[in-house]
């Protein structure tokens, strides 16, 4: 199995090495010809402008649209913005390929940063501890969107679409490597 993270901007390099430590062969994604190989793609937090920015820049937009529209790809944070099909602006480039509406920075500043505990149905029982940093939120979803995580005021941090998985959080930068193995498990069935 072979994962590719965009490698644009953004905690990158984090993905990569927990990729690695579950052995799977994961690669730094940055031109068009990088996806050809690939079972599945991570898209990074980060800023999402920036990375929509240099996605344009690098002539990605349209190759990582159509990767999206065929193999299993995760956005965490930023990544979550870019495959929203809706994020209340249009002058940021997006893939669109996911039916959510997303609110950027919905939780404020970097000051507004925090961390919590989520029940994600899908990796098991125990809680695990999400870190939010300037992130986003899923303020709608369409039918067949599965919401997989809400805060405990129902607001919606995690979703599923088919092959399509976003979090408004960071599972790389904790030790819980149960969201990986998931998307791991979803590249597996695809």
């Amino acid at each position: 199995m072979k994962i590719g993270v965009l490698a644009l901007q953004g905690a990158f390099v984090e993905h990569i090495a927990r990729l690695r430590s579950l052995g799977v062969d994961a690669v730094e994604v940055r031109l068009p010809e990088q996806l050809g190989d690939l079972d599945g793609l991570i898209i990074p937090g980060g800023e999402s402008t920036t990375i929509g920015r240099l996605a344009v820049e690098f002539g990605l937009v349209e190759p990582l649209r159509q990767f999206a529209q065929q193999k299993p790809v995760w956005g965490t944070c930023a990544g979550m913005i870019f495959l929203a099909k809706d994020i209340g602006i249009d002058r940021q480039p997006i893939l669109g390929v996911m039916d959510i509406v997303v609110n950027r920075n919905a939780f404020g500043r970097q000051i507004d940063s925090f961390e919590t505990d989520l029940h994600i149905g899908p990796i098991g029982d125990i809680p695990f501890h999400a870190v939010f940093i300037r992130a986003p939120l899923v303020m709608e979803v369409a039918e067949g969107v599965d919401i997989l995580a809400q805060l405990e005021d129902g607001r919606i941090v995690a979703v599923r679409e088919g092959h399509l998985l976003a979090t408004a959080f960071h599972p790389e930068l904790t030790d819980d490597d149960r969201l990986h193995r998931y998307f791991i498990q979803m590249i597996e069935k695809a």
